[in-house]
């Protein structure tokens, strides 16, 4: 039966002995059936004969049988045992996970100007990176967090306590696409997208980095362009991509996924 676990966690970590007995079972398992329990002590880190008396105690328990000389195996009881209380770990695990350790979350932002230790601080986004307000300034922000370390204008500051949501909407993604040469087309006309009406361009495809480069496009992405589309536009930013049409439905297939706004285009404009 599996040990019940009253919220404070698993009973298995009630006592070191308890502890020790569950790792000394794990190791058992791994290494059956010839076990050596000079292996199993440093493993764990404890005393060859510690070993030898956990071990007795799991075959006097009938979660482990005893073979011959340096033979041994888990019992299906053992087993049922063991199952019982990586449960009640992998439950206590997650409940810290989520309630404690989430509870304190860190993060960096970039400070917008002078900032203190322990100052209150405002959350907005700007050019898809988090930035931190002084305190001074952050009155009436959507989102505030505490500041854990100082730092100056331009520096990353370490930001946690969070309340609130940061307010900036999602951008959209404008996808051109340009035909492979394979098909016998031409690449077609030099872009005339404004570029100054996007924050981000990306390209995927050779023909795509030829036309783009024709038309004086910077590509600010060109690689890993499926990740990096998607996660430019979910920070806030317009994203002109320009891609060989064999690697737009990957593209738009993460945009739907993630509920980015985005339309495709022939680089004819239809």
């Amino acid at each position: 039966m599996a040990d019940a676990d009253d919220g404070q966690g698993p009973r298995v970590l009630d006592r070191k002995r308890d502890a020790t007995r569950y790792r000394v079972l794990v190791e058992i398992a791994a290494r059956q059936p010839a076990v050596s329990q000079g292996e199993v002590a440093e493993a764990i880190g404890v005393t060859s004969q510690a070993v030898s008396d956990y071990v007795r105690d799991l075959v006097e328990s009938g979660f482990v049988d005893k073979g011959g000389r340096g033979r041994y195996e888990v019992t299906k009881e053992g087993v049922d045992w063991l199952i019982s209380q990586t449960d009640s770990l992998e439950a206590f695990v997650e409940r810290v996970s989520s309630e404690i350790v989430g509870s304190v979350d860190l993060d960096a932002a970039v400070a917008a100007g002078s900032i203190a230790e322990g100052d209150r601080v405002g959350l907005v986004m700007r050019d898809g990176v988090l930035h931190a307000t002084p305190a001074g300034d952050a009155s009436g922000a959507a989102a505030t967090a505490v500041a854990v370390t100082a730092a100056e204008a331009g520096e990353a500051v370490g930001v946690t306590d969070f309340e609130g949501v940061v307010d900036y909407e999602t951008g959209r993604v404008t996808v051109l696409q340009v035909h492979p040469v394979t098909e016998g087309e031409t690449v077609g006309p030099p872009i005339d997208e404004p570029a100054d009406e996007v924050n981000v361009v990306a390209i995927a495809g050779t023909e795509a980095y030829a036309l783009a480069t024709r038309s004086g496009l910077n590509p600010d992405v060109r690689f890993g362009t499926v990740d990096a589309v998607a996660e430019a536009a979910l920070l806030g930013l317009d994203v002109l991509l320009v891609a060989v049409t064999d690697e737009v439905p990957r593209h738009t297939g993460r945009l739907r996924e993630e509920g980015v706004p985005h339309e495709v285009l022939d680089t004819d404009g239809e």
